[in-house]
């Protein structure tokens, strides 16, 4: 039976995150893989000890909830119990007085519905699900399942290369990852029950400055299988593909429209942040490999596409986000509104616009907007203000992004949504924005509604657009695109729907998102593809990773990279992160408290095997 390889194989490990970043906050270093009905039965008891007694649908109810849930979880109830308790669950949530009463059953009827595999599967199969169980949280929650307790250990014994093809072994572009990756994995590091985080980003940067990638020799690829694939798309996603396929010993040749490989790492984050020269230091080691042949300056239409399904063995569709989404306001088709994407696609080019003497406005929240706004800095711009139309907490870019801009000059103006681009003789002469205020909750997070407020208007010369980005999937509309998202619609195993030998995978079938997702998706893919081929390849490179040591319980503060001064960075796009000192860096390695051996064990990286 052929293996399937999911993307989403830690799908339970996600829900279970959202749900206790949701509700249970206090909670910051629970490991993925639990029961989710084991951790909501230790919140109901958290809140049923609160509760004051006084009225009754809190202090009955919650204990009669409490042991209905248990039932379930000890494999000792039917449908009935799960049924009467849902129906308690309702009447407690419309009669309890206070929040400790309704709040608590709230959450349970919410999560019956979130997790109601798990409630199923206890209640007919007596048992959890099988994709329950003890993970390493670090490496469960990076997408790409990178070894990470095995390389920080290597570094902390100076064995930077090793550390290096450790990393390759589920993720090829170290280098990359290690300045621009937004490091989900330190999110549920254990080391946070102690003190703080391990600085994992950090080390990994660390590690690829003390020897370039490039430098440090790839794995040799298998035997020729004389298959030949061919790949869409020369960004992450797509060069993580080729590169795991190449080690099979599968050709692979990639087809890329733009003049060089890189995609959004490339083009989209400017070189202050993601130095280009780098950046090729990873992208050399890929195509170092061999069995992979490059076509650069080469679309792909309706027409190649069919000759590439005709002539290939399997093609694998990574054509990323490309373009950038614009918001249907008076004004915005006016000269100087431009989309953010292109702004920084044009300086990934090293056609640097000059904005001296101009004021900018930049819209949106994320980490294109902070991009925008800092590179316009760059640009010589007099002035440069972010619009965003919720609070500074909600933008969804990385705080030290956030921080970045702010200290570079950048002004933030929240609260407050796009309304019209003022116009003067067919050019941007202002920004009209109408004050919003914070209101209730809409998928988990407080929206926004206009406030009882007038509008207000920013005079500018230039509109940066950075609301979104969008997939130019047009080309591909009979591979199962999805008609309002544009993206492809595919099978668990990365396979597009109706279409045996065509598989897709990264921004363009789940939309927008960071690299390091684009990354684990490419990998995957490769996986599946190679499956589908009629291979199971594997390559475990032997390296010996240490021993581990007694954990050194001592509290240490985090190691935090510094940045240069920002009256000096703004000034032009050199690199703005310093590195950690050797004495940092050994500093963070002896924190790391060993989860693959202490507590958890369950190593799910190592490798594409």
């Amino acid at each position: 039976m052929q293996t399937k390889y999911v993307i989403h194989k830690n799908e339970m490990n996600e829900k279970t995150a959202k749900f206790l970043d949701r509700f249970v906050k206090r909670v910051k270093a629970n490991p993925p893989g639990v029961c989710p009905i084991a951790v909501q039965l230790a919140f109901l008891q958290s809140a049923r000890s609160q509760t004051c007694g006084k009225c009754v649908p809190c202090r009955d109810g919650l204990e009669q909830l409490e042991g209905m849930m248990r039932q379930i979880l000890e494999g000792r109830a039917d449908m009935d119990t799960f049924r009467d308790m849902v129906s308690l669950g309702k009447m407690i949530r419309d009669s309890a007085d206070c929040a400790i009463g309704y709040e608590a059953a709230r959450i349970v009827l919410e999560s019956t519905e979130l997790f109601r595999d798990e409630y199923m599967s206890h209640i007919l199969e007596r048992s959890c699900r099988e994709e329950v169980g003890q993970t390493v949280p670090c490496i469960s929650y990076c997408p790409a399942h990178v070894d990470i307790p095995g390389y920080i250990a290597l570094i902390g014994e100076h064995r930077y290369a090793e550390a290096i093809n450790l990393i390759r072994q589920d993720n090829p572009f170290p280098t990359a990852c290690a300045f621009i990756c937004e490091h989900p994995c330190e999110a549920k590091c254990r080391r946070d029950l102690l003190d703080s985080p391990v600085n994992i980003r950090g080390l990994k940067k660390f590690a690829v400055d003390q020897i370039a990638a490039d430098q440090v020799k790839t794995p040799e690829c298998n035997v020729s299988t004389r298959k030949k694939v061919a790949i869409v798309g020369g960004g992450p996603s797509g060069l993580t593909a080729a590169y795991y396929l190449s080690l099979m010993g599968h050709h692979v040749d990639i087809y890329e429209e733009r003049a060089q490989l890189g995609g959004m790492l490339r083009f989209g984050i400017p070189n202050y942040r993601l130095p280009k020269n780098r950046l090729d230091q990873d992208i050399n080691a890929i195509l170092s490999t061999g069995n992979i042949d490059v076509y650069l300056e080469t679309p792909v239409d309706e027409e190649k596409m069919d000759e590439l399904v005709d002539e290939y063995n399997a093609v694998y569709i990574a054509i990323g986000a490309q373009v950038g989404k614009t918001v249907k306001i008076e004004g915005v088709n006016a000269k100087g509104v431009y989309s953010a994407v292109d702004f920084l696609g044009d300086i990934g080019r090293g056609d640097i616009p000059d904005f001296k003497g101009k004021r900018v406005v930049v819209v949106g929240g994320g980490n294109v907007a902070m991009d925008a706004a800092r590179s316009a800095i760059r640009c010589k711009a007099d002035e440069v203000t972010i619009i965003y139309r919720r609070r500074q907490v909600d933008m969804t870019a990385l705080p030290s992004e956030i921080q970045g801009a702010i200290e570079e000059g950048v002004e933030l103006l929240t609260m407050n949504a796009p309304r019209s681009v003022r116009v003067e003789k067919g050019k941007v002469a202002g920004f009209v924005m109408q004050p919003q205020r914070i209101y209730e909750y809409i998928q988990g997070r407080p929206g926004v509604t206009d406030a009882n407020a007038p509008e207000r208007e920013i005079r500018c010369e230039v509109v940066l657009m950075a609301i979104g980005q969008d997939i130019v999937s047009a080309p591909f509309e009979k591979y199962s695109v999805n008609p309002r998202r544009k993206t492809f619609e595919t099978e668990d195993t990365t396979r597009i729907k109706g279409y045996e030998k065509v598989f897709a995978g990264g921004d363009c079938v789940f939309g927008p998102a960071t690299v390091i997702k684009a990354i684990g998706a490419g990998k995957v893919a490769a996986l599946n593809i190679d499956e589908y081929l009629g291979y199971h390849h594997k390559y475990l490179e032997e390296i010996d990773i240490p021993e581990p040591r007694e954990n050194d319980r001592n509290h240490y503060g985090r190691v935090h990279l510094t940045d240069i001064s920002a009256r000096e960075r703004k000034k032009n796009f050199e690199p703005v992160e310093n590195g950690m000192s050797y004495e940092e860096a050994m500093q963070e390695c002896g924190k790391c408290l060993r989860c693959d051996h202490f507590g958890c064990g369950n190593v799910i990286g190592g490798g594409i095997d």
